[in-house]
């Protein structure tokens, strides 16, 4: 079953909830209401009653009841009184009927006579009436007021029906106001369904939510969050395409011609063998720069997608180290750590912050020459990697951190997207890089803003 729209679950809960209520008041009503009609028409019974008690009825006989009998016939009746729900009887001791109203009075039943209130069926159609018996003051007689019930309960229905009525017009008009109030609020909705479904892919401006409902603008927030995050991917995603598409043409044209030289080598040893190593260097190089873009590109989507974790450095730094104790051995280095403070900063990613003491330590092996020594010293401000015998030309320090970037004369094989990735993940965790000649060496060093 299609699950109905919130504005008409609204309309209908509020439908069924009016008239729940409005059933129990008027259930309520109706109740407290027959109660009140009793106790007033039982007193005006009692009242009754006791004045006709107090009469004297010696004198009654026949000729007197027929007098009292044209006598009611000749009353002019409206039609806006009910006089047959109400009668009286007067009966003698041994309980005869001497005297009654000539309607429904000459058919209540005297039995064993008992003070008070009793119901009783009397009349051709045997209704339900309620009877109130009583001694006369000389105590010969018993007079009988009586009223027929269903009288009293149309009374009662009289006076809940004049009570509610007014309500029940109230409430339609409220609800006819309240549905016309949630198609106005809804308004809002509507028109940002509408602007979203006709907005074109590329369009991923920020919704205005100004005259937008408190309620509605967590909506239209999240959605302007969501377009920020939908428009970093593409941007990330085309620049990853452009550098891609870019960076390795130069590589791909040049693994191109190495195969092909080693097809033109055919038995010239030398020429095959000089152009497999090139070959082997160029795949190096292009998996070394694809692997590079892969992180660069990771790096935000990382950030989103990650929450932040306590970050153990000296714990990243070791795991590093034993992964490029190879290298060092291969160029004869020597690593010194001094980590006798700790970098304050303890929150962050650590896979990033692993791999940016990664391409910092790896690029200090690959620019260092043989022998050299390489410094990992942390403090609480900054984290810093020398390594000594490399100087880097001044005028090429601002540009190191830009991607793709590399002085002139580099033989070592690289991307240019090292420093650019440890500038990235810096960022990240609320740091900047800075490069720097010492006198020795060449100083990178992680640093906390202030």
């Amino acid at each position: 079953m299609k699950k109905l729209s919130l504005q008409l679950r609204l309309i209908f809960f509020f439908i069924i909830i009016s008239a729940s209520v409005f059933l129990m008041t008027g259930a309520f009503s109706w109740y407290e209401g027959k109660e009140k009609i009793d106790e007033f028409f039982d007193t005006y019974q009692v009242v009754m009653a006791r004045k006709l008690a107090s009469l004297d009825w010696n004198n009654l006989n026949s000729e007197n009841q027929a007098k009292i009998d044209d006598l009611i016939k000749n009353v002019d009746d409206d039609g806006e009184e009910d006089d047959d729900a109400l009668g009286f009887a007067v009966f003698n001791r041994a309980g005869e009927r001497i005297f009654s109203d000539n309607n429904e009075g000459k058919y209540f039943h005297f039995k064993n006579y008992t003070s008070g209130f009793e119901n009783q069926k009397i009349g051709r159609k045997k209704e339900p009436w309620r009877i109130f018996w009583i001694e006369s003051v000389d105590k010969n007689y018993i007079i009988a007021i009586g009223q027929e019930l269903d009288f009293r309960e149309d009374a009662a229905f009289d006076l809940v029906e004049e009570t509610i009525l007014p309500w029940i017009i109230g409430l339609s008009i409220l609800l006819l106001v309240y549905i016309y109030m949630i198609q106005r609020e809804f308004r809002p909705l509507k028109k940002l369904a509408y602007e979203l479904r006709c907005r074109s892919s590329q369009d991923l401006s920020p919704v205005q939510n100004e005259n937008m409902p408190e309620e509605i603008k967590p909506l239209t927030n999240a959605l302007n969050a969501l377009f920020v995050k939908i428009n970093d991917t593409l941007i990330r995603e085309r620049s990853f395409i452009a550098d891609a598409a870019h960076e390795l043409r130069s590589p791909l044209a040049a693994l191109k011609i190495q195969a092909e030289i080693v097809e033109l080598s055919e038995d010239d040893n030398n020429m095959r063998k000089s152009a497999l190593d090139k070959l082997n260097l160029g795949i190096v190089r292009a998996s070394r720069l694809i692997e590079q873009l892969l992180e660069l590109t990771r790096l935000e989507a990382y950030k989103n997608e990650t929450a932040e974790q306590s970050i153990d450095w000296e714990e990243i730094i070791s795991q590093v180290v034993a992964e490029q104790q190879i290298n060092l051995q291969n160029k004869n280095m020597s690593l010194e750590c001094s980590l006798q403070q700790r970098f304050d900063v303890v929150l962050g990613y650590p896979i990033l912050c692993a791999l940016m003491v990664r391409n910092l330590l790896d690029n200090a092996i690959k620019y260092s020459p043989e022998g050299a020594t390489i410094k990992i010293i942390s403090t609480k401000d900054s984290l810093q990697v020398f390594n000594s015998g490399a100087f880097v030309d001044e005028k090429y320090l601002p540009r190191l951190k830009e991607r793709f970037f590399r002085p002139a004369g580099q033989a070592q094989i690289g991307s240019g997207l090292g420093l650019s990735i440890v500038n990235r993940i810096a960022r990240l965790h609320h740091c900047y890089i800075k490069l720097e000649n010492v006198s020795d060496g060449f100083l990178v060093s992680v640093c906390k803003y202030e």
